[in-house]
């Protein structure tokens, strides 16, 4: 599928649109980097967001080439790492006390978070390319193939198994499954977003976020690739080529939709939803009305992440290795730090004061701001 969406795209690079220049601005917050780490090579081309996990007073990163590393996250100091022998295309999950990884060939691997040795392992029906995530003891994994699996979270063993056919052409990627209570919310490449039981893997219900449209297969691509949020009992779902929309969690009743394409991904408070749009312009958007705020367009085209919201800002990363500072309220720059030269897929991470974010290079840095 990837390869197919590359051809249908163009490969030559010279027919993308080039990134917008950075603009000078004067800088309004003081950030410092307290300190940086190697955790290896990195994703490297894949494009695979491998979002580190924080946990208490550690954060813990995975690479493509099957090494997870344990730091301090006040100081960057290894606490322990280790190689297994997988593909990683998933990211890093928590739940009760267990890190969570997907591999390639399908394989779902438990890890104690203080030694970093094997729980269980087990086998799923195809590549795993987000977190699986951990409740109640049962742990919920999503494939490529459109398969939602319930684990046994004690041995890995099949509880149960939700399927939905998949689209022939979609993004790389799927998004992650989020566990409210004993409700497991899932999208998927269609523009659905479905609402299962936790213990039994039976549907709740289905909400259509988006409709294909259009006569090629590129047109009617709506993959829900990022993560929903669910905030006081709403869930805030984006697809690409579709819409924003807002979902109430019991009934999976649509409360309100608007037209924005995203793949990036959004981060939502309180009052808004931040988003990043397929064109890697962020929009503030009331989230009980779906009405813009403001909108930041001077990063057109960097191919920026997710926002991070840290204190009254956002950060994003862009494809040359650059965080970008914002205010919440009106979208304006007060910062530019740069990771590395290499792009940031991941979204950066807060955690009170201090931001994370990793390269694809395999940097991985901690800033906080005064």
């Amino acid at each position: 599928m990837k390869d197919k969406f590359s051809e249908l795209l163009g490969k030559n690079k010279d027919n993308s649109e080039p990134p917008a220049p950075l603009i000078d601005f004067q800088p309004g917050l003081n950030v410092i980097r307290i300190w940086s780490e190697s955790t290896g090579d990195g994703t490297d081309e894949q494009y695979l967001k491998m979002t580190p996990v924080i946990v208490q007073q550690h954060i813990y990163v995975a690479n493509a080439d099957g090494k997870i590393t344990a730091l301090d996250a006040t100081n960057g100091n290894r606490f322990w790492s280790r190689k297994l022998k997988v593909n990683i295309t998933s990211g890093l999950g928590f739940g009760e006390n267990t890190i969570l990884v997907g591999s390639g060939d399908g394989d779902v691997i438990a890890l104690d978070p203080l030694s970093g040795k094997e729980q269980w392992r087990t086998k799923v029906s195809s590549e795993v390319l987000s977190p699986p995530q951990k409740a109640d003891d049962i742990v919920v994994v999503r494939t490529l193939d459109g398969k939602i699996f319930g684990l046994d979270g004690k041995n890995g063993k099949r509880l149960w198994i939700y399927d939905r056919t998949v689209p022939s052409l979609s993004l790389r990627g799927t998004s992650p499954p989020v566990i409210d209570g004993r409700i497991v919310i899932v999208g998927f490449d269609a523009g659905r977003l479905a609402g299962l039981e936790l213990d039994s893997g039976k549907l709740l219900w289905e909400a259509a976020v988006a409709n294909p449209t259009g006569r090629s297969e590129l047109e009617r691509m709506v993959d829900i690739d990022s993560p929903p949020e669910v905030v006081d009992g709403v869930i805030y779902v984006a697809t690409f080529q579709g819409q924003l929309a807002a979902i109430h969690l019991e009934s999976g009743r649509l409360l309100w939709s608007r037209d924005i394409s995203s793949y990036a991904g959004f981060s939502a408070d309180d009052k808004f939803i931040y988003i990043t749009d397929d064109k890697s312009e962020i929009s503030a958007v009331d989230r009980f009305s779906g009405t813009t705020v403001w909108k930041q367009e001077k990063l057109h085209a960097r191919a920026v992440t997710a926002p991070a919201i840290i204190g009254d800002y956002l950060v994003v990363g862009d494809l040359e290795g650059y965080l970008h500072w914002m205010r919440k309220s009106d979208g304006r720059f007060v910062q530019r730090t740069r990771l590395s030269d290499e792009r940031i897929i991941a979204p950066p991470l807060a955690a009170g004061k201090i931001l994370y974010a990793l390269c694809t290079d395999g940097e991985l840095a901690a800033y906080t701001f005064r």
